[in-house]
Order: C-alpha cells, then structure tokens, then sequence
C-alpha cells in the first residue's frame, strides 16, 4: 500500500512515508509500535487526572497515582496501558476478558497475568502470587 500510494501521490505529498502503520523500521516505521495505544491510552488519562478543573468537577483527586483501575480486554492496548499506568503509581484490580475474569483489590501485576494468558489463552484460573496482604482476589 505504501508504495502505490508514494507512486501515484508521493510526489506531492512529504508524509507519504507516513500512510499506513505497522511498517518496518527500515521501511519509515518506528519504534515503541506495540506498546504505542496503549501509551496513549495512559497518556491522555494522565493528562485528564492532572488537569484541576476535570478532577474537581469528577470529585477524584489529582494524578495517577494512588488509584485502582480495571481494565476490559488484555491483549496488546489493554496490557500496555496496566503496565504504564501501575509504574505510574496505579493498582489494577480487575481484568475482563473473552473467556474469564480477574478481580484482586489489593492489586495484579500485569507482567505477571499475560504470562498466565499466554501459558494458558485465558485469565480464567490466573492466581496472584500470594505477596497481598488479605486474600480477596476473585478469579474465574
């Protein structure tokens, strides 16, 4: 696609590299491409819960840090953004998935959970390592 379309339009377009995703890095790509809308998925929360008018009016006080968050779906944008927003400060306390779910309040490490769903295909059966403080995870 990149090529036909630099062949029929390059020459009066300078973003012409730029016209589809997901390309080689040789071919105009660039780096960071699977953990990229997961990264801005945290980015504009990050923006939104520092921004004092949006934080007053949703009565949560400033910043990432400090809150629990749940996530639906663990693929590639759901995973990155939980680990960006848990080095961030955040605690993931919930996952939904096809096929099961994961509750914890006390927190899932996210590193942790993907090698389960990638050993298993499922979160369904995924046991927190048993590092939290009271045991009410719920795993299904």
């Amino acid at each position: 696609m990149k090529s036909t379309y630099q062949a029929y339009y390059g020459h009066n377009d300078i973003n012409a590299d730029a016209v589809t995703t997901g390309k080689w890095k040789r071919q105009g790509g660039v780096s960071g491409r699977r953990e990229s809308t997961g990264l801005g998925v945290f980015y504009s929360t990050r923006q939104l819960l520092n921004d004092t008018w949006t934080t007053k009016k949703l009565g949560v006080e400033k910043g990432i840090a400090g809150k629990s968050f749940i996530v639906q779906g663990f693929g590639n944008v759901g995973y990155w953004a939980s680990k960006f927003f848990v080095e961030a400060g955040a605690k993931l306390v919930g996952v939904a998935e096809l096929g099961g779910s994961v509750y914890n309040a006390n927190g899932i490490d996210p590193d942790h959970l993907k090698k389960h769903l990638e050993t298993n295909g499922t979160v369904a059966g995924y046991e927190a390592p048993h590092t939290f403080e009271d045991e009410t995870a719920i795993y299904r």
